[in-house]
């Protein structure tokens, strides 16, 4: 992505939505013996970015198929911007962006033809699809490679052009699904400001990702789901009440773990990263500073061990009892998916870039 560029091509304010722009109520989706999703219900509101965290085979790309319009659920309701994706796909694809974790893209078609060709199907003008084009990649940083075919792009410029063409239309809401995968570390602090931004214009923004450091800096909330079911929130709240580890260095470390042990708090043993020590919450955090502090001692950090979404899926994953046989992540095989897609009315010429985007 190219932070530079993003000024000159600001993107509109998406309209402004009432309610929430992701409806999702106890949706599920099997494939034969297999439940992919058992039960899922959440919310997501106009303006924010929410991370959908769960391990490999909880259910989080079937229910993104589901969400974009490409797969039909068993049972439950979906509403993207109050429209059903079942009853009516052409007007979710109409307000919804969509960036799969693996781009499908005609492979001797450039970069800036993939781009305008999208911009037609969504039923740009000709002079409108050049000019949404050019804005795209000056603001994903694909002007080198304009003009090149899409075969020649790398994971990551692939991910940048995934990104682009699911920008193409100005959507209300944006699915994205492992964005960061494939981009270096500058191109990784590039995407996070653009989906902030995306944001405080009025996006809604639906992320999955396995890196939830990233997420941590990105996200306003979170759905956890495990073996196809999302977490309650009393069962969130309860892990978040739960003591976790702080780190904290200091200039000298043996003057920090002798006043530790003075103040009777438990503390790990020390590395280079500095000493844990166990708190339960902020306000326990804040307490052991201030004593650190009163005892003289030279406090240069002093933190959560790991973010705020890792600790919470981590604990989540300790309480869970086990897994459930036959829960995937992923569809089976093209040919359920393709079933699905042609189910919910993939057949609609606005649906092109999403079934292009879905493999």
């Amino acid at each position: 992505m190219n932070s530079t560029a993003a000024e000159p091509t600001a993107l509109p304010s998406a309209p402004a939505a009432p309610g929430a722009a992701i409806e999702v109520e106890g949706v599920a989706r099997s494939f034969g013996d297999v439940h992919a999703v058992r039960d899922a219900s959440f919310t997501v509101q106009p303006g924010s970015v929410t991370a959908l965290i769960g391990p490999n085979g909880s259910g989080k790309t079937t229910l993104l198929l589901m969400l974009a319009t490409l797969l039909r659920p068993d049972t439950g309701t979906i509403r993207i911007a109050g429209h059903d994706p079942v009853a009516d796909p052409r007007a979710v694809r109409q307000v919804m962006g969509w960036m799969p974790d693996v781009l499908g893209s005609w492979g001797s078609v450039t970069v800036r033809r993939t781009l305008e060709i999208t911009g037609r199907l969504y039923e740009l003008g000709p002079e409108q699809a050049r000019a949404r084009a050019q804005q795209l990649i000056d603001l994903v940083g694909l002007e080198a490679l304009a003009d090149r075919p899409t075969r020649v792009l790398s994971r990551g410029q692939k991910q940048r052009l995934s990104l682009a063409r699911a920008l193409v239309h100005q959507p209300r809401v944006l699915l994205l699904d492992e964005p960061a995968s494939g981009l270096d570390p500058a191109a990784r602090v590039e995407l996070r400001v653009l989906v902030r931004r995306l944001a405080s214009e009025g996006v809604a923004v639906l992320v999955s990702s396995h890196v939830l450091a990233e997420l941590d800096e990105m996200a306003d909330a979170a759905v956890y789901l495990d073996r196809g079911a999302t977490a309650s929130a009393e069962r969130i709240e309860q892990s978040r009440a739960r003591v976790r580890d702080w780190r904290v260095r200091a200039i000298d470390p043996v003057a920090l773990a002798a006043a530790l042990e003075r103040l009777g708090v438990p503390a790990g043993e020390p590395d280079h990263l500095g000493t844990t020590v166990a708190v339960a919450g902020e306000q326990e955090a804040a307490s052991v500073l201030a004593r650190l502090v009163a005892e003289n001692v030279a406090i240069t950090a002093f933190g959560p061990a790991v973010g705020e979404l890792e600790a919470t899926f981590l604990d989540l994953a300790r309480s869970a009892d086990g897994r459930a046989d036959g829960t995937a992540d992923t569809v089976p095989d093209a040919g359920a998916a393709g079933a699905g897609a042609t189910d919910a009315g993939a057949a609609d010429p606005a649906s092109a870039p999403t079934e292009g985007s879905a493999r």
